[in-house]
Parts: structure tokens; sequence; C-alpha cells
């Protein structure tokens, strides 16, 4: 039963990495490089991700500059930037791409904040689907007679002490993104 504890805790765990990834693509109140995650460039006929064909820096809270490597895929950097809608146009002076992001308004904030609660929302459902599977192989072990309806009963509770704490954590991380995302 400890590997299906083991297994939960794995999988509940990585569960919380991907929320927190979707978490950094959201807007705050200072602009993030995170929001051009999602971005691909067309790059030698392949989608790449922008941050491996140039630099991206945040040179304050409201401006975001991108630098190519390679100057001749700046306009294919420029339209993947726009095609993206990120929330700001793209400037592009031959050299480099900024970007100047407009403080957010407070429609803009609770947008961000409902988004925030949407991925929340998918990291319970997927830490509800790790515990069905654990709850179910420790039911298949009873079943199979290698533990008892006492020890099947306890990994059942284990099982969910495990998946409260997770779904507590999600909830304290998305908080705390709400938080930032309101704060002006």
């Amino acid at each position: 039963m400890e590997e299906v504890f083991e297994f939960a805790k794995e999988h509940m765990e990585k569960s919380i990495e991907v929320l927190k990834k979707d978490l950094n693509t959201l807007r705050t109140g200072k602009v993030s490089i995170h929001v051009l995650d999602g971005v691909k460039v067309e790059y030698y006929g392949a989608p790449t991700p922008l941050n491996q064909v140039a630099n991206v820096n945040a040179v304050d809270a409201t401006t975001i500059v991108v630098s190519p490597w390679d100057k001749s895929i700046i306009n294919d950097i420029e339209r993947a930037i726009q095609e993206a809608n990120v929330g700001a146009n793209p400037n592009n002076d031959g050299d480099v791409i900024k970007m100047y992001f407009p403080p957010m308004t407070e429609e803009e904030r609770k947008k961000q904040a409902k988004k925030a609660k949407e991925f929340g929302e998918k990291a319970k459902i997927a830490i509800r689907n790790i515990r069905r599977e654990a709850n179910d192989d420790i039911k298949k072990m009873f079943k199979d007679k290698e533990i008892t309806e006492d020890d099947q009963k306890r990994g059942l509770e284990k099982v969910q002490e495990i998946t409260d704490s997770y779904v507590a954590k999600v909830d304290e991380i998305v908080n705390k993104k709400i938080d930032d995302v309101m704060k002006i």
C-alpha cells in the first residue's frame, strides 16, 4: 500500500507544478515574462518557443523587451506575439520588440482572478482523479486478498488525507495568486 501512497503523492505533486506553471502565465499588477511562455515562432519550418529564439526581459513593471538572436526572424516573432494576444501590441524597431502593457483595469483583474480559479479547479480535478486511481488500487488489493478489510479502510482514509492536503495546497496557491492579481 505504501507504493500506492507514493504514487498518489508523486502525481499530485505534478498537478501542483502544472498549476504553478499555468498561474505564471497570468498577468498581475507588474508584467511577467511568463505571459509569453505560450508564444511559438515559426523558425526553420518548426514552431519554436519564443525563449529559444530570443532573450525575453521585463525592463520595468509595464514593459517587456524581446531581443531576437537572429534579426532575420524579427517579423515572425512580432506576428507570433500578435497572434498570441497577450494584452499588448509588439513594437518592432528592427533590432528589438518592445511591448508596453497598460495598467490593469478592475475588470481585467477580475478576469485574471477568474482564470486563476479555473486553473485551480483543473488541478483539483486532476488530484481527485489520482485519488480515484489510488482507491481503485487499494480496493483491488482487498479483492485479491492481498490486504485485510481493516487495511483497506485505513488505506482509503490515508488516500483521502493525502488528497485533502493537496487540495488545500491548491487553494492556498490560487488564493495567493488572486491576491497578487487584485493588488494595485
